[in-house]
């Protein structure tokens, strides 16, 4: 799994909070799909599904890496590993490939079948939003302040183009980009920042006070981590007959 699998997944991972409370992650899976829980809706093809939504538009990759994961499954288990499922780990498995940062994922969620392409303007959080919004919306979906700061790490290893697949792309890291660490937060310190909802977090006192933690005790960030993203895996999932487990991870069955 390359860091392109670890945009897809964290992005699902993210989406998947922020969508779920309203309605991919990050779903990929950090605050950022009722759409239905961590349920890999971000995965879903069509003129209206996420993907085509404006925060999303030609900015996710990497789905390959699930596809291929799914085929394989599918192959050897039919219907038994959800779509939703192979994000959560692929988010875990690349974490440890370009961090080293391990934690157990629990398994058995549900594939939603809803995909509404304008929940992702109203529910993922613009780049140029301040701390104590971004704060606001972590709480809302159950997710802390601390949580939130310790997972904005993840745009370590992304870069920022313009939208329309630039072929120059900004690292967002500019000390480790290519590694998931806590130097991300030492560029925060250093005024390089390249989103604004990034350095707002050392624009604000409870947030600051956090990015300074994290830098001093990196060993206990790296288990806050770990704890954020278990947290975060397991709110709001589908399971039984709220979903389902998709044969194809793009089409609902």
């Amino acid at each position: 799994m390359d860091s392109k699998g670890f945009k897809l997944s964290v992005v699902a991972l993210f989406a998947c909070l922020i969508l779920s409370f309203s309605s991919s992650i990050l779903a990929h899976r950090t605050p950022w799909p009722q759409i239905k829980g961590c349920d890999a809706s971000v995965l879903l093809d069509g003129p209206n599904s996420e993907k085509e939504g404006i925060p999303n538009k030609n900015s996710l990759r990497g789905f390959e890496v699930v596809d291929d994961a799914k085929a394989q499954l599918e192959a050897a288990c039919p219907g038994t590993v959800s779509c939703a499922d192979i994000l959560a780990f692929a988010a875990r498995d690349s974490s440890y490939r370009v961090g080293k940062l391990y934690y157990d994922v629990q398994a058995g969620r549900h594939d939603g079948r809803v995909f509404i392409d304008s929940e992702t303007l109203a529910n993922l959080p613009s780049p140029f939003v301040d701390a104590r919004e971004l704060v606001q919306i972590f709480s809302r979906k159950g997710m802390s302040a601390d949580e939130m700061v310790t997972l904005s790490v993840a745009h370590s290893i992304e870069a920022l183009t313009n939208g329309i697949g630039g072929s120059n792309p900004a690292n967002l890291d500019v000390l480790t980009p290519y590694k998931l660490d806590n130097i991300y937060y030492l560029a925060l310190k250093s005024q390089k920042g390249l989103l604004i909802s990034d350095q707002t977090l050392m624009a604000h006192p409870t947030t600051a006070k956090m990015v300074n933690y994290n830098v001093r005790y990196g060993s206990t960030w790296t288990k806050k981590y770990a704890a954020a993203m278990i947290h975060m895996g397991t709110l709001d999932v589908l399971r039984g007959r709220k979903g389902e487990i998709r044969r194809n991870c793009h089409f609902v069955n």
